[in-house]
This record gives C-alpha cells, structure tokens and sequence, in this order.
C-alpha cells in the first residue's frame, strides 16, 4: 500500500451536544488536519430520547459553513427520510456552497422506534432497500447531468433538472453503510464510491468483503474501484497505565454487541493504535472513520493528530 492515501475522520454522534460543543470540535478536526467530520441521522438518539439531538441535514450545513477545509458527511443519511430528488437537489447545493467539502453517506434505514413515533412508513428490509437503489440511481443520475429521468417501482423522476451543478466530479463521494450480504452489498456494488463497513460488521469483514467482490463480479465491476472505510470505536490513551480507565469509559458508551469494541476496536496507546492501523491498512482499508472513547474531547484529538496521524502522512 505504499504511496496510498490514508485519510481518518471523527464521528461524532449529536446527541447530548451543545451546537457550540460541536462546533468547537469541526473547527479543531480542521485545525489538527482530520479528513472529515461525520454525524447520525436520527430524529433522536436512538434509545435516548430524552436527550437533545440536532437535525443531520442541519448540523452540517451549518458546519460547513464555519469552517473552510473539513469535509462533512453523515454515516448515514435514512433513505426513508427524504424523497431522493430532494436530497440530490439539497447534495448539490451543499456542495457548491461549501465549494466541494460533501461526503453523501445513505443507507435503507435502522431504526423502526423513530419512524413509528413520527408517522413515516416503515417498510420491511426488502422493501427499504429497493427504495435505496432506486434512490441512488435518482442522485446519481442528478449529479451527472443537467437534468433527470427515471421511471421506477418507487419513484419517478421526469426531465427533471438540476442546476447548478455540484462542484466535485464526477460527484460528491457516494458512501453506503451496511453488510448485508442479500440486499445491502449488491447496492454497495452496483452504486457505491465507498463502503462503509459499520461497527458490527468488523469482526466478519473478510467475509463481507469477499461477498461484495461477488457481487461486483456479477455486474462486471472491479471492486477495487471501490473505496473501502471502517467505522469503528477508538480507545487512545496518552500511556499504558491509562488504557484500563479509558477502556472503561468505552464500554460503559460502546459496550454493546453492535458497536464492535471486542471484535474490531482500535485500543490502545498512540503507538498501539499506529500498528492496528497499519495492519489494516495491509488489508486495504484506506478510510476510517473513529467514534472516540470519550466523545472527542480536545486533547484526545490532539493526541491523536500529534502522535498517530504523522505515522500516514
């Protein structure tokens, strides 16, 4: 992997923020030189509703507008949210206004609570994920050229345009989240500029990652024209002796099976965590996208841009 690209990034989920807490941290990601800044897309914290969350659309449009180099996505938006050419249209133009710092991240949906309190259909997987595939092939087709058709089971989209157009190309990055191997990795195939592998897929990413070269095998596509990213926990202590205290910190927040800590967490101290990295790096992972042990607080930022990131400039 010599002469490749390792870019990190810093989830950051809103829930229990101040709008100036997350604020400080995207100017300070900015600052440190982290690739990009990622948040939920939830009505609320999945679980915590009786915590303040912010709106994902929302929370990064203003991001982007207070900062000037950070990239800015969401790991990933509900396919179930928003008509696809809405969101194209509201892509687009994000994307010009922050002169091209967007990362789209979508997936079918995965959280039915929400969608029952707020009166949004909630279909089966199968369903949900025909309507992701025709969703992305609405944006992608209204990212490329100046107007759009398209006449599906679940949308249709006539002569519809789309101007100006977005400033990446050939578009912003098209990152979907998932490992399903029936519905979610043909999409990934078929649409994706990244593959996000999620946090409680880690321990079985060898095999989803042979599954998604099937998949593009099926179509005729070389998989590795697809970016692959982690999502996963990161636990990063300043010394050995402070491992266990934050070890603790992570589970009491990330302990769950779906998190992934036991089976694909990154633990340690700064030098641990460089040689967890550049094992994976060696299996071609080239994104990561980290939730911090302790929700990004300013120091372990630092720590990890002074003493983890110069190891992959």
């Amino acid at each position: 992997m010599a002469g490749t690209k390792i870019e990190f990034g810093i989830y950051v989920p809103q829930v229990g923020f101040t709008y100036d807490e997350i604020r400080s941290r995207a100017e300070l990601c900015e600052e440190l030189g982290f690739h990009s800044i990622w948040f939920f897309d939830h009505l609320y914290g999945p679980e915590l509703p009786q915590h303040p969350s912010f709106e994902a659309w929302t929370l990064a449009t203003a991001v982007l507008a207070h900062t000037t180099r950070l990239r800015v996505g969401h790991l990933v938006l509900s396919n179930t949210f928003r008509h696809p050419a809405l969101l194209a249209k509201m892509a687009t133009s994000l994307d010009v206004i922050s002169e091209g710092r967007l990362e789209l991240g979508i997936g079918s949906g995965s959280y039915a609570a929400e969608h029952e309190r707020a009166g949004i259909p909630w279909g089966a997987l199968r369903d949900r994920s025909s309507e992701l595939d025709e969703a992305l092939t609405v944006i992608t087709r209204m990212f490329a050229a100046p107007s759009a058709s398209f006449e599906g089971r679940h949308y249709q989209v006539r002569d519809l345009p789309n101007l100006p157009p977005p400033v990446q190309r050939p578009r912003p990055p098209i990152h979907v989240g998932g490992a399903g191997e029936r519905f979610t990795l043909p999409i990934v195939a078929r649409h994706a500029d990244v593959w996000n592998c999620p946090t409680y897929a880690l321990g079985s990413f060898d095999a989803k990652r042979a599954a998604l070269a099937r998949h593009c095998a099926a179509i005729g596509r070389d998989p590795e024209t697809i970016r692959v990213s982690h999502e996963a926990v990161l636990v990063l202590a300043e010394k050995q002796d402070d491992v266990d205290d934050a070890m603790r910190l992570a589970h009491r927040r990330f302990g769950g099976p779906a998190w992934g800590l036991s089976e694909g967490g990154y633990v340690g101290t700064p030098d641990a965590v460089v040689a967890r990295i550049r094992e994976q790096v060696d299996r071609g992972i080239t994104f990561f996208v980290f939730f911090m042990h302790d929700r990004a607080e300013p120091a372990t930022l630092r720590r990890f841009a002074d003493q983890v990131m110069p190891a992959f400039a």
